[in-house]
């Protein structure tokens, strides 16, 4: 049996979100199911899980990268990035609420672990789930979220009497909302996005103590039923009724709202921010806005989507843009699609300018940020966007494999034909999209696509970040590394001569064409030298420049 933490250290966070979102992903259908305010769009479970699984690969990161291999990172970076995961892949309503609680927990818990600390935390977060939100409801969340701050309060010194005392808490005002919003009432359910809430809580009573709480049995009947015991145990509905988000914004009927849900990442200064917030709530309602130190999730329901959109350009850099269209009848989604296309590609690219390029070629794009790797639910976004009978999935990154299997599958079971091409960089992206015939058979274009990707090389420059053991050697902070095929095969000292002899060396190999990807800072007069390298050594290779926009690494090489 594993030791039990004493205090929410690094090893804690993550197991934490490993269990919070093995949690969500067993009652996610069900939490959608019981979603009736304030939009009947059936997704809080959902929406929940794929926040959860950023986080929970934002804190896997921070292990991946910590070298010693004998201790754990420090608790800081992991609750940090646990904070930072939830904020950039928060989906809905609830995931927005929830990456704001988590962020406002890590800002304590980064100082300290033990009962007192998580209290602290608890309340912080509670509070700052309500300054996010532009016209809080009781019956919500966030009622859920400060009834867990107020049962921890106290001076017990026993993390697991804190964590457990939450979550009791939390179950206590649960089994309430219906009393307290007329619409959960009507329904006979509790709140979607509380009941979410009380399942992470779950989780992190499953952490400190080692078992798993009892939820208690359904009712049968499709009613909440009340807490029992103390508000040990809430019956919960056995599904069936359909879902619109669980927090705050909409007429308390949950009756017709705005016609979008509009949500993106922005990049943007505190004071643009506060003016920003005023323009979205004369726009529409459900505004919820989180975040800080530059970077916010913004999140509202408006008639007007364009309009939300262009707010945030005027305020800063919005990026990551969903837009999903409501009913505006009844509470069912009621979006009107077109008869699906025969086949599309939906394609993960580096930065903006590759997407534009994929884009035109007719692929759907998703971006994939420094540092900021598209979950599986993104990708599954982005397949139902491409909205086609089939799909060929190609992720251009080899830590994106398993993600892609998972999103791949999960279209697969909504009926959609998906092929996994196992592209590992983008170069490769762009050779099997050049290959890419719609009008020919999905088995036969998905060999030719994997054909082209396989038959091209991939390189990439990119300036160490320490000391470091390497295939080609011992590199020092700030030294440029040329990796071929994903291991490190040159260690120089500036991008041109680095460039250079990664070009030399692959094209002994032979090869016809050359691909060069330019990151955003970098002067075309590199491209001009390297293309005039080329074609001094090797007469019959041709080459082609693209611009990649905001990239991780400043230089992307391909050799067909």
């Amino acid at each position: 049996m594993p030791q039990l933490p004493d205090d929410l250290d690094a090893v804690a966070v993550r197991t934490w979100c490993s269990l919070a979102l093995e949690a969500l992903g067993r009652e996610r259908a069900e939490i959608d199911a019981i979603n009736v305010y304030p939009i009947a769009d059936g997704d809080t479970g959902t929406n929940l899980y794929l926040t959860v699984e950023s986080a929970a690969a934002a804190v896997e990161a921070v292990f991946a990268a910590h070298e010693t291999g004998t201790t754990a990172p420090a608790t800081a970076d992991a609750v940090r990035a646990m904070a930072h995961g939830a904020l950039i892949g928060a989906r809905g309503n609830s995931g927005t609420i929830l990456a704001q609680l988590l962020r406002g927990m890590a800002g304590v818990l980064a100082d300290g672990g033990d009962a007192a600390h998580l209290r602290l935390a608890l309340t912080r977060a509670a509070d700052a789930a309500r300054q996010a939100v532009a016209h809080p409801v009781e019956g919500t969340v966030l009622t859920v979220a400060t009834a867990a701050a107020e049962a921890a309060r106290g001076e017990d010194p026993d993390l697991r009497a804190v964590v457990n005392a939450a979550y009791e808490g939390a179950l206590v005002a649960l089994a309430k909302t219906p009393e307290q919003l007329a619409v959960l009432g009507r329904a006979g359910v509790v709140d979607a996005g509380g009941r979410g809430l009380a399942t992470v809580l779950g989780a992190l009573v499953e952490t400190v103590t080692g078992q798993a709480p009892v939820r208690g049995s359904r009712t049968g009947s499709g009613k909440a039923a009340a807490p029992v015991d103390g508000g040990s145990v809430v019956g919960l509905p056995a599904g069936g009724v359909p879902g619109g988000e669980g927090l705050s914004g909409c007429p308390e009927d949950g009756g017709a709202g705005p016609a979008f849900e509009v949500i993106y990442l922005l990049e943007a200064g505190d004071e643009q921010v506060a003016r920003l917030r005023t323009r979205l709530d004369a726009l529409g309602d459900s505004l919820v806005m989180v975040g800080g130190d530059g970077l916010w999730h913004v999140h509202v329901h408006v008639d007007d989507a364009g309009a939300a959109v262009e707010a945030g350009v005027e305020a800063g850099r919005p990026y990551r843009i969903r837009i999903t269209h409501f009913a505006t009848e009844s509470g069912h989604d009621l979006r009107v699609q077109a008869e699906p296309a025969r086949r599309a590609v939906v394609v993960v690219v580096p930065g903006d300018g590759l997407a534009g390029l994929c884009t035109e070629a007719g692929a759907t794009t998703v971006i994939a940020r420094p540092g900021e790797p598209p979950a599986s639910g993104e990708l599954v976004d982005a397949i139902r966007r491409a909205h086609a009978r089939e799909v060929v999935l190609l992720p251009n990154d080899a830590a994106l494999r398993h993600t892609a299997a998972a999103a791949a599958e999960q279209a697969r079971t909504e009926g959609v034909r998906v092929a996994l091409v196992p592209t590992r960089a983008a170069v490769q992206g762009i050779a099997a999209l050049a290959v890419h015939e719609p009008d020919r058979g999905f088995d036969e274009d998905v060999v030719a696509m994997t054909a082209a990707a396989g038959a091209t090389r991939y390189a990439e420059l990119a300036v160490a970040e320490r000391q470091s053991w390497t295939m080609a050697g011992i590199c020092q902070a700030g030294d440029i590394l040329g990796l071929i095929d994903g291991d490190v095969a040159v260690i120089g000292a500036d991008v041109p001569a680095t460039a250079r002899t990664v070009l030399d060396r692959m094209l002994a190999a032979g090869g016809e064409l050359v691909t060069l990807v330019l990151g955003e800072d970098v002067p075309d007069a590199l491209a001009d030298a390297l293309e005039e390298h080329v074609r001094e050594g090797h007469l019959a290779v041709d080459t082609v420049v693209y611009r990649g926009g905001h990239q991780r690494a400043p230089l992307l090489i391909g050799v067909e």
